[in-house]
């Protein structure tokens, strides 16, 4: 498939959403990249542009989108001087894959699969077995893991291959069950502070002849949907991470890479109706709908059996050209998910998924009070949500 330019989309053909780069340039071809090149069986180099390193560690900053680096250099002059170094020295970002939120990425980068086969398919999304909208992040309600997400990580292919296999992290997430599905695998060291999980990820790089180390933080996130990207509150915390990459960068062992990405980027949305639509008190978005699920700019809409014709259709004529709206098959044909869907992950997509492009939400005053006041907000295919950094500094 062709993938459309980013500035030359039409509005509302589902064709014409950008599709990420699945295969090529997507977040869940870069852990299996590596690991090919430190001979890893079964793993591809599916972005050739990377040279092959010894020891290879990812920085994971949730919510840095390539956007927001490129447009704040004062606050981040470190990584700003590693721009052209993005994607083995072309300069061009990544892409997330859909939808660009926190729990599909992670799943994406940790497992090397795209959505549509790791089967975390957006935030919130229905259970097939049960009919209730499970969130993703939290894992709430509880469901078994091994069965959600049945793929080994490309953690536990290296650590069986004898690398050096290292996650660096808050001690929150030692053993949750996003962690589990999609970063286990080797050791797990928690850290509260970022510069101790800076020092402890180049220790863990030099400890194998051979490492596979990931690393992550998580504030830049918390401080965009909480003040919005353009916030004292927001660059402080750049400013703050861009130490943390020079920090660990200086401590690089020989034959080391470091690749410095992000999980999805993020734009402030207004607070008014028209950028606001709040589906709670929209009586022709709800007619016909049993759960809605996703978040406000990657919507899954499950219908009542028997609706789905006319909920897509509503949804289409309500959202006009402010979101790419697609039936489950068709977002499927067109690859949002990835190449392909594995038959589990199908019935957790929305009979409708609707994807802004405008800068847009739908809410959920009701049922979603805390996300429905965030400002800001992340989750489609636009530029801002989609493009990562890939920076690289190599010892």
């Amino acid at each position: 498939m062709v993938q459309p330019a980013w500035d030359d989309v039409e509005p509302l053909a589902v064709g014409s959403a950008p599709v990420p780069e699945y295969g090529s340039g997507s977040l869940a071809d870069l852990l299996p990249t590596l690991a090919a090149g430190m001979a890893v069986p079964g793993m591809r180099a599916a972005m050739p542009e990377l040279t092959a390193a010894d020891r290879n560690c990812v920085f994971l900053i949730d919510g840095l989108g390539w956007e927001q680096l490129k447009a704040h250099p004062a606050e981040a002059p470190f990584m700003t001087s590693l721009l052209d170094s993005s994607r083995g020295g072309t300069g061009r970002p990544l892409t997330a894959g859909y939808p660009a939120t926190t729990a599909t990425s992670l799943a994406s980068v940790g497992t090397g699969l795209p959505p549509g086969a790791h089967g975390l398919p957006g935030y919130t999304a229905r259970d097939p077995a049960t009919g209730e909208l499970m969130n993703q992040l939290r894992w709430q309600p509880w469901t078994d893991p091994r069965a959600w997400q049945p793929y080994p990580t490309v953690f536990q292919l290296a650590d069986a291959a004898g690398v050096h296999t290292a996650q660096v992290s808050s001690p929150h997430f030692q053993n949750t069950p996003l962690t589990k599905v999609a970063l286990s695998g080797g050791t797990f060291h928690g850290r509260l502070s970022g510069e101790d999980r800076m020092d402890l990820a180049a220790e863990q790089l030099a400890a194998g002849d051979r490492s596979l180390v990931y690393t992550y933080y998580a504030e830049v996130d918390g401080k965009g949907h909480r003040y919005g990207v353009e916030s004292d509150a927001w660059r402080g915390q750049l400013m703050y991470v861009d130490r943390l990459v020079q920090r660990l960068a200086e401590q690089l062992p020989p034959r080391s890479a470091l690749y410095v990405t992000a999980d999805h980027g993020m734009l402030d949305v207004p607070f008014d109706e028209q950028h606001r639509i709040d589906f709670d008190e929209d009586w022709e978005l709800r007619a016909g709908v049993a759960l809605l699920g996703g978040e406000g700019r990657a919507r899954h809409v499950y219908a009542v059996p028997g609706a789905e014709a006319d909920v897509l259709a509503v949804w289409r004529e309500v959202l006009g050209e402010q979101f790419w709206v697609a039936g489950r098959d068709e977002a499927v044909a067109a690859g949002w998910f990835g190449p392909s869907v594995d038959d589990r992950v199908l019935g957790r997509i929305g009979d409708v998924v609707a994807a802004a492009r405008d800068d847009v939400l739908i809410i959920a005053s009701e049922r979603e009070p805390k996300e429905s006041a965030m400002v800001g907000n992340h989750g489609s295919m636009t530029p801002v949500e989609q493009l990562v950094p890939l920076l690289e500094v190599r010892s």
